[in-house]
């Protein structure tokens, strides 16, 4: 069986929680600032929360794909949850909070099983997700930040 993949990692952005927010919870902006997409679209009408569904095309592995993730919750400025079902079931999360001495600490956790399809990767899998995660994150301070 795959070993479930359980990864997070973290920067500080000088910017204020409510700005971060904006750009990182806005599926507009998902491949400025997450490496992998090539395109993004909204799959839902209506306001972004709890059931929009967004569908990303990316580049992973080698391979370019598309899937759909749901939000699953919005606590706005603080917290997304989304889900992925393919290419294997996952959970997201962007949490932001308020950095000791002043701007946004924003954190990326990806939760899920890589099931059959991953198996031979196993821990490889997380590293990559991992090392993945951290230049999203770099990604992202550099496009909130910049003026």
């Amino acid at each position: 069986m795959a070993s479930p993949i359980d990864v997070s990692a973290s920067v500080t952005i000088d910017r204020p929680r409510a700005q971060v927010a904006r750009f990182m919870f806005d599926p507009a902006n998902d491949a400025a600032w997450t490496e992998a997409v090539i395109a993004c679209r909204t799959l839902t009408d209506g306001p972004y929360g709890p059931g929009t569904r967004v569908e990303r095309t990316v580049r992973f592995l080698g391979r370019t794909f598309s899937y759909a993730y749901e939000v699953r919750s919005v606590d706005p400025d603080r917290a997304v949850e989304l889900s992925v079902a393919n290419p294997f079931p996952m959970r997201v999360r962007y949490q932001l909070d308020d950095a000791e001495g002043g701007g946004t600490r924003a954190t990326i956790r990806a939760q899920g099983d890589p099931g059959r399809f991953f198996r031979l990767m196993g821990p490889l899998l997380a590293r990559m997700v991992r090392r993945n995660i951290g230049r999203d994150l770099a990604l992202l301070e550099r496009c909130v930040e910049q003026p």
